[in-house]
């Protein structure tokens, strides 16, 4: 049976978090003496409200926490954080339809960076860095972080964490989870701290550069400019954007492991990882050799162009610095195979994930010499981790449940007058949490406003699966899931 009155209790002690993050835009406000002063003092109050109304229902709640109850609360955590984080663009009149509101903020939350904004430019700061904030929470995960800080605010921690991690692997730096979210939050916030100040050195102002740290670390792709990174023509920028967007697509653990376990043998044999480089090389040598030989760019420009693509894409970050829309058709096939990959596990990348990539390509390889060999043992292995066949069917049912939502979405689109191929991209973006998609109507450089209201709604519900992994949203529309036993 659901626990609600826990569940309650939960969601208003996480919306005390949002409070707190919405304050810290009302300071902003009030620093810049912007008209937007009173819609983030109205947010707060209301989103307060609703905590304390909450935490209040579940004054006696117990505190054991089913599986059952850990899927539900994740679920609903990022829901309701995206319903009161939608309130700002409401009041100050940036979004003016509910629906394009919650958009907005679930597309933050969950680092896709789609928008529905066709002017960020005209937006407050308090507004711009609440976007960009709501990205930098999302990374690593609402509840994650929550466990990282305030580890007794969640009850059934490992249950939960299980739940909103990322990728088929679960690997823990240490026994306490709160001390490895600590470890993990502390590295993604030391990267996002050296993002900015590269990005101040080179040119930005603090704003920009702290604003564009976050969402590049978090793999989001919100920008306080129409143009992205591209509006700073300023090659430096370009190329530290690509560091640690690249960084930042790789597992958080193993980047643990190598710079403060000092395990680089481990680090540079991770069988994800040289999955991960060997696909942005690849990718980036054709797109890259396709600008120079067929658009007139010079090698220096093509290189770097189609680099900061591929990097962008595979980390679905989402970022750009030249419109990929533009491009001839063969390197849109490749972006869109590098946003169905996506980055490594334990990364605040969305898509596939490179380690399931692994494992599939594995699979596929055992079959084919079991054809030959009926009676061979061949093991699929994760590194020196040997994958179990449980896993194994885990991974095909996740690899169809991915599809099949992707199909869905892009059959549903072209029902309601979507071209084809922005129908198929915009789903494969959205499942992957990368924002920007291919095509002239709805390219990286244009909003998503002009989509049908129903659509945006299926694509909200389509980026929270992408970003809690499909399965832990999709086990909620089952029957089984609600029946009492």
């Amino acid at each position: 049976m659901i626990n609600w009155n826990l569940i309650s209790k939960i969601l208003g002690q996480l919306l005390l978090l949002e409070v707190a993050f919405l304050m810290c835009c009302l300071v902003l406000a009030c620093a810049y003496g912007e008209s937007d002063v009173a819609a983030f003092g109205i947010s707060a109050a209301i989103t307060l409200a609703a905590a304390l109304l909450m935490i209040y229902l579940g004054r006696s709640a117990p505190s054991v926490m089913t599986r059952r109850d850990s899927y539900l609360v994740v679920s609903m955590v990022w829901v309701v954080f995206s319903v009161f984080g939608a309130i700002p663009f409401l009041l100050t009149g940036a979004v003016e339809r509910p629906i394009d509101a919650f958009f907005e903020t679930m597309s933050g939350f969950t680092t896709t960076g789609a928008s529905l904004i066709d002017d960020v430019e005209s937006l407050t700061h308090a507004l711009l860095f609440w976007r960009s904030l709501t990205q930098w929470i999302g990374g690593l995960g609402i509840v994650f972080f929550t466990i990282a800080v305030i580890p007794s605010m969640v009850g059934g921690t490992v249950r939960v964490f299980a739940a909103e991690a990322t990728g088929p692997m679960r690997t823990k730096m240490h026994p306490r989870l709160s001390t490895t979210g600590r470890w993990i939050w502390g590295i993604y916030l030391t990267l996002t701290l050296a993002c900015a100040a590269c990005f101040y050195v080179e040119g930005m102002d603090g704003f920009d550069s702290v604003n564009y740290a976050m969402t590049v670390a978090a793999t989001g792709g919100f920008a306080t400019h129409n143009g992205s990174t591209g509006y700073f023509h300023n090659v430096a920028i370009d190329y530290t954007a690509i560091v640690f967007m690249f960084l930042c697509g790789i597992s958080f653990t193993l980047l643990y492991m190598a710079l403060f376990k000092h395990k680089w043998r481990d680090f540079l044999h991770n069988s994800e990882l040289r999955f991960y480089v060997s696909v942005i090389a690849v990718a980036t040598t054709v797109i890259s050799f396709t600008l120079w030989h067929s658009c007139g760019y010079d090698v220096a420009d093509a290189v770097r162009y189609g680099l900061f693509q591929v990097v962008s894409f595979i980390t679905t970050t989402g970022v750009f610095n030249d419109d990929a829309g533009q491009w001839p058709h063969i390197t849109w096939v490749v972006l869109t195979l590098c946003m169905f990959v996506g980055g490594c596990s334990g990364s605040t990348s969305g898509g596939f994930k490179c380690i399931r990539c692994v494992l599939l390509l594995q699979i596929v390889r055992n079959e084919l010499r079991r054809l030959l060999h009926p009676n061979a043992v061949l093991p699929t292995r994760a590194g020196s981790v040997s994958v179990n066949y449980s896993a194994q069917v885990t991974l095909l049912a996740f690899f169809a449940a991915y599809f099949g939502m992707c199909f869905v979405t892009y059959v549903i689109m072209i029902l309601a007058g979507v071209d084809s191929t922005n129908s198929i991209t915009i789903a494969f973006s959205c499942a992957s949490n990368v924002g920007p998609t291919l095509g002239l109507e709805i390219g990286p450089t244009m909003s998503w406003n002009i989509l049908p209201e129903g659509v945006k709604l299926m694509l909200t519900l389509l980026m929270l699966m992408g970003r809690l992994e499909i399965m832990s949203v999709l086990v909620l529309f089952t029957r089984v899931f609600w029946r009492d036993r």
